[in-house]
């Protein structure tokens, strides 16, 4: 394990290849994206075929994730109407993504960077940046 504040360039890499093999299993194209720390692009890729219109919102799942330091589908219940939090996807201009497909990546408790993965239903999008995360861990 190395020592961490954010994720690097070959985490990143090994990362989407791992989103990109579930994304593949599920026969699903996806956009995926990784975050730093800070919720800044590391990498991106979109798979033949994928939404045009999911790229920016795999970007912004994994921004989302990074910058609230949890799952974007755990800001669903709270954000819609009547919620503590009622409004939360339009604010940091409309970048903040309440449902799921972004998780923090984490080490020893801390937030490092975060995947997003959009293209397919919320359970297959949650599926595919899971395994991102899951082959961070493996390597952490």
């Amino acid at each position: 394990m190395q020592n961490h504040q954010s994720v690097s360039l070959d985490e990143a890499k090994e990362i989407l290849d791992a989103a990109e093999a579930k994304a593949n299993e599920l026969e699903v194209p996806m956009n995926l994206a990784v975050t730093n720390n800070e919720g800044n692009l590391l990498a991106f890729r979109r798979m033949d075929g994928a939404k045009l219109v999911a790229a920016s919102i795999a970007r912004d799942k994994a921004y989302t994730a990074a910058a609230v330091k949890k799952p974007s589908e755990n800001l669903k219940e709270g954000s819609e109407p009547g919620g503590d939090v009622y409004g939360l996807q339009s604010t940091d201009d409309n970048r903040v993504v309440t449902f799921g497909g972004g998780i923090p990546l984490e080490v020893d408790g801390e937030v490092v960077g975060a995947v997003g993965a959009s293209g397919g239903d919320v359970s297959e999008d949650i599926a595919t940046a899971g395994a991102g995360v899951e082959a961070f861990e493996e390597r952490n």
